[in-house]
């Protein structure tokens, strides 16, 4: 083949290649969501909360830096610790409702404990070296580096009133390690999403308009507190949050990516740590917040919806108590047939 030749192919077989290329780029944009260029602002930032052991009490932090692996204030971070029994399953308030009433903080590197008639247990992060194993969370394997006797110890008295029986871990990794439960396949999440050790994404936002409505429907009033969402949104329309995709919070851009389902865990008290005895606000939220789209109902059951779940959908960045929210506004408006039937 002469030069002539060989050079017509190598550019025939170089654009080839680039066509190639430009399509499979073009399919994988079509592929994965962009954010919207236009937003439209919808409420404020009212409460930001931290979780950083599951199931025990909340951390009020004015501003955090939002992660993939959801909030984090030094060594803080949202849902990086957790309670286990003797055999690595997760343990959570939905067991031992007083589980609520331990309170966490974190200095520095150090995480101290309090409950009540107790005295404060402390542990040091930074100096956990124990040989890593698996924990197990709704079934899955995950990381986990135990804390010692002395926070175990003190676990088990408060909520077992025994000297053994439970354990506290610490996950280790700075990114997510599970992959999407079988029941959310459904909907946009990704491996990147799911978190630590939350249920099921690394973030979650409730509308404060909406438990304002599921009020006026209970004798006894809830709080916000009573569903452990890390945004608290002020300002937005009651339940509008159920047709929210893209999300942005100051400058931090999220998209929802579930319905948050609820369980027999929005009936504890947080601060007394004792379940309702009529079953509310679950009972009441049955009677008018359950799925009725045909398609998503399969993956919820007859588990009403409060608040939605988001994942980071851009670059870390912080977020601050009083922050706009928005939601993105689409080019080409659909009419979206409701989940949840109007009551």
């Amino acid at each position: 083949m002469d030069r002539t030749r060989l050079a017509y192919v190598t550019a025939a077989a170089v654009g080839a290649g680039t066509a190639v290329f430009f399509i499979w780029w073009w399919w994988i944009r079509k592929q994965k969501p962009q954010p919207p260029s236009k937003w439209r602002k919808v409420g404020e930032l009212s409460d930001l909360i931290a979780f950083p052991v599951k199931s025990l009490g909340a951390v009020r932090i004015t501003s955090m830096e939002c992660t993939p692996l959801g909030l984090k204030s030094g060594w803080m971070r949202d849902r990086t610790l957790m309670v286990i029994d003797l055999d690595g399953r997760f343990i959570t308030a939905r067991q031992l409702p007083k589980m609520v009433q331990v309170s966490p903080n974190v200095s520095g590197s150090v995480l101290t404990l309090r409950a009540p008639g107790m005295m404060s247990v402390s542990v040091d992060l930074a100096q956990l070296r124990g040989k890593g194993f698996r924990a197990a969370v709704w079934g899955q394997a995950v990381p986990a580096c135990d804390c010692g006797e002395e926070p175990a110890r003190w676990l088990s008295r408060f909520l077992l009133q025994e000297d053994v029986g439970l354990r506290l871990v610490y996950y280790t990794l700075n990114r997510s390690s599970r992959s999407v439960r079988e029941v959310n396949k459904y909907f946009p999440l990704t491996e990147a999403d799911t978190g630590a050790y939350p249920d099921a994404s690394s973030y979650s936002l409730i509308n404060e308009a909406s438990i304002t409505d599921l009020n006026n429907r209970l004798e006894e009033p809830v709080t916000p507190q009573q569903f452990r969402m890390n945004f608290v949104v002020k300002g937005a329309t009651a339940y509008e949050e159920d047709k929210w995709d893209w999300v942005k919070i100051g400058d931090v851009i999220f998209r929802s990516v579930k319905p948050c389902t609820r369980c027999i865990f929005t009936t504890i008290d947080p601060e007394t740590g004792t379940k309702n005895p009529k079953v509310e606000p679950l009972k009441t939220l049955r009677n008018y917040r359950q799925i009725t789209d045909p398609e998503v109902r399969p993956y919820v059951g007859d588990s009403p919806i409060m608040g939605i779940h988001l994942a980071l959908r851009g670059p870390n960045e912080t977020v601050r108590l009083g922050d706009p929210v928005y939601v993105g506004v689409s080019e080409e408006p659909e009419e979206t047939p409701p989940l949840i039937s109007p009551s």
